[in-house]
């Protein structure tokens, strides 16, 4: 009688896309979150300013998000993730007229760590869609998760109405069910239309968002050492 064939090992699941962009960026995204200067600000320990002075490097980046979608709006790849409910530039403009007042843009000016970041995210929309994808990501899931962090603190530190001006930024008003939304966009990542090695390279660009991200934290940080 012939031996009994080996019963071979199941063949693993593949991963899910959004769990690997997830999972790879997950260091980088820690070590923003844990910079000095988010750590001060969002510990009280410096003044409004600096709140100010970091929406107003949010708005920098954001514009550039924001600006590229029109053109990818019927992309194949990009087209779905692009959102109405998801534009913040309205939102940021309207937040620091409170902080700034009337003219605000006039006294803006981007920090070098935010003007290479916004200078990326530009590149990326009008020359690759897919990496486009990848700071939609990073900022907006962001956004909708740890921002609401940025939000409770901002109104309990500095006395911003609930939801109110200064911090319409982090309130998503067209998105009654926040989480619904995540997960909505996770099966978006999931079924987006590139081969593995494209999907690697998007991997590798939420990684380089998130280390732009920090470094316009670390500048932050020596803007305002001495206000800590």
């Amino acid at each position: 009688m012939d031996p009994p064939l080996p019963t071979p090992f199941p063949t693993p699941f593949p991963t899910r896309f959004s769990t690997r962009i997830r999972a790879a960026s997950h260091e980088r995204h820690t070590e923003a979150e844990n910079s000095g200067f988010m750590s001060a600000l969002l510990g009280g320990r410096l003044g409004v300013e600096a709140y100010a002075r970091y929406t107003e490097q949010l708005w920098f980046v954001y514009r550039a998000l924001e600006e590229g979608a029109a053109a990818l709006r019927h992309d194949p790849v990009a087209g779905p993730f692009i959102r109405p409910e998801l534009m913040r530039t309205p939102s940021l403009e309207r937040d620091l007229a409170y902080l700034r007042g009337t003219g605000w843009e006039r006294g803006a000016v981007p920090l070098p760590a935010t003007r290479t970041y916004a200078a990326r995210v530009r590149e990326c929309a009008a020359t690759w869609p897919a990496g486009y994808v990848a700071h939609h990501y990073t900022r907006y899931l962001g956004d909708l998760s740890g921002g609401q962090i940025i939000r409770d603190r901002a109104e309990k530190t500095w006395g911003f109405a609930r939801k109110g001006d200064g911090v319409r930024f982090y309130v998503f008003e067209s998105i009654p069910n926040p989480a619904a939304f995540k997960r909505g966009y996770r099966e978006l990542l999931d079924a987006v239309g590139v081969d593995e090695l494209e999907k690697q390279r998007v991997v590798e660009e939420c990684r380089r968002a998130f280390a732009m991200n920090t470094a316009v934290f670390s500048e932050l940080g020596e803007e305002f050492a001495r206000s800590a």
